[in-house]
């Protein structure tokens, strides 16, 4: 925009009284944001009401003598000389990395259309495109707790009109714009552990007002939306089971509305860490203020001076040193209490335990840490490996519903399937919270850093591990986990958990479906 600024009439600016390039730069800004305005209220935006903006704007900021005509004829010089290049198309040239060569960009900040205003008079009315948005959002000018309103509202417009490859970037951003969020408060959290007071109040309140418009509504509005885009591809699936047969469109929309369905499911997820966030920050910077607060409270005093010369002096003063201790005793305890530790497994605790436990010095921390790596290894190992037999069973299958499994599996496999009851319960939640596993999108997402490694089994990663690793089952192209209709229950018997004890679990049925 600057390099444009400095090519485009430097004489009509000055006529005005812009000779500065800043000057010039934030009239346009200011602009763009009263067109925004204007289309998101979704009201008519004449030149008449772009030079009347300029002129209120100019009395009472910018100072600049001008009259109300010359600002509207300001206005349109802005809007369609330098926004809009007198009518001709303006492209960008961008460089396309899986074509590897640069090709044409289109870019069209403004738009206009016909509109009658006070009855049968024809109007010219401007409003802000695709590309103006991404402007005004990627640039200051938009206010943060704004930013994931406007970006909400142009996902909406664009699943309307079934724009779906445009609403994946939509969605992408909106997922990026709640991580932002989050890593936001993570990082004020931090500060605030260093030192509470270099945290001030202004930002304390900025990032909760943030924080507060993120959270209303936006888990109702996205529950919506994830809804609307499950039934767009059941309706698709059920026109053609097979992906095949549908032709290149429809192919491309249910693709597109898949990954809008996986991203969908990610930013809710981010929604409710923000949301557990949004009360730790708030306990944290209350917590770290009354610490403080306290400091200020403490009296020092020499314990000499204070104490043991006095008690030589007069033997008696040990019949009051309760008084003295006293106060080292009169903190309240935190008064937590986690309700899950109610249900949790209690260990006895045996003499040799605690006889270990207090012999510290002979803790080799590095040996320790060894130890668990080794531990968390092999248990990413089981999971891994019930994960492998499901798919092998699917593969040979060509889809399998979870009873169909149990009649056909050997008792070898059924081993792997089922190494403990903890571990097949959270590999078969995973599936079914994921629920579609698009091979070539989640291999998309781990180059562009979207999958994180964890210490944790994460059910995408280890899919494309095994894929990997076995390529006779890189045939599968999509994995599809849902509940069946047929209302069936499973009994599973003689299943240990991880204490060793013997099990019987029931679970509804499950189906496995490939493409």
């Amino acid at each position: 925009m600057h390099c444009y600024l400095k090519i485009v009439c430097k004489g009509t600016w000055k006529n005005y009284g812009f000779d500065n390039l800043y000057e010039q730069t934030n009239l346009i800004f200011s602009i763009l944001l009263f067109i925004m305005e204007q289309s998101l209220k979704d009201e008519i935006c004449t030149m008449d009401d772009i030079g009347s903006f300029i002129d209120v704007i100019n009395m009472a900021y910018l100072k600049k003598p001008l009259s109300y005509a010359q600002c509207k004829e300001l206005g349109d010089f802005v809007v369609n000389v330098i926004l809009c290049d007198e009518g001709r198309a303006m492209y960008f040239q961008g460089f396309d990395y899986d074509l590897g060569d640069y090709k044409q960009i289109h870019i069209s900040f403004i738009a206009n259309k016909i509109v009658y205003a006070g009855g049968d008079v024809k109007r010219t009315s401007y409003y802000l495109t695709d590309d103006g948005y991404n402007l005004l959002l990627s640039t200051l000018e938009v206010e943060e707790n704004m930013k994931l309103t406007i970006q909400e509202m142009i996902f909406k417009l664009h699943l309307e009109k079934a724009t779906y490859d445009k609403a994946v970037d939509d969605i992408k951003n909106i997922f990026n714009l709640l991580r932002i969020q989050l890593q936001r408060m993570q990082e004020a959290m931090r500060r605030i552990r260093q030192n509470a007071l270099q945290f001030s109040v202004k930002e304390y309140s900025q990032i909760l007002g943030d924080n507060l418009s993120t959270i209303e509504n936006t888990k109702k509005k996205f529950l919506g939306y994830r809804e609307h885009v499950k039934n767009l591809v059941e309706s698709l699936e059920k026109r053609d089971i097979h992906v095949e047969k549908l032709d290149n469109k429809e192919a491309g929309n249910l693709k597109n509305l898949k990954i809008i369905e996986g991203y969908l499911n990610r930013a809710l997820d981010e929604h409710q860490k923000i949301l557990s966030s949004h009360f730790d920050l708030k306990a944290l910077y209350t917590k770290e203020l009354e610490t403080l607060s306290e400091m200020s409270l403490i009296k020092r005093f020499s314990i000499r001076n204070d104490l043991y010369d006095k008690i030589l002096q007069n033997a008696e003063k040990l019949d009051n040193l309760d008084l003295f201790l006293r106060p080292l005793f009169n903190r309240e305890a935190d008064k937590t209490y986690n309700i899950n530790k109610a249900f949790e497994y209690q260990k006895v605790i045996r003499a040799k335990d605690i006889e270990e436990s207090e012999r510290l010095e002979d803790f080799d921390d590095e040996a320790w840490v060894n130890e668990q790596n080794e531990k968390l290894k092999e248990r990413l190992r089981i999971y891994k490996e019930s994960l492998l037999c499901i798919l092998e069973y699917v593969f040979q299958y060509k889809g399998i519903s979870l009873c169909h499994l149990m009649e056909v599996i050997t008792e070898a496999d059924k081993k792997r399937l089922l190494p403990n009851v903890e571990i097949f319960r959270e590999v078969m939640v995973e599936l079914l919270k994921n629920r579609i596993f698009d091979i070539n999108s989640l291999e998309k997402e781990k180059q562009e850093h979207f999958l994180e490694n964890s210490k944790g089994f994460q059910v995408n990663l280890s899919i494309l591990e095994i894929m990997e690793e076995h390529k006779e089952l890189s045939q599968i192209k999509t994995l599809e986990v849902r509940r069946s209709n047929d209302d069936k229950i499973i009994t599973l018997s003689n299943v240990p958990n991880e204490a060793g004890e013997l099990k019987r679990i029931r679970c509804t049925n499950v189906e496995f479906l490939i493409g």
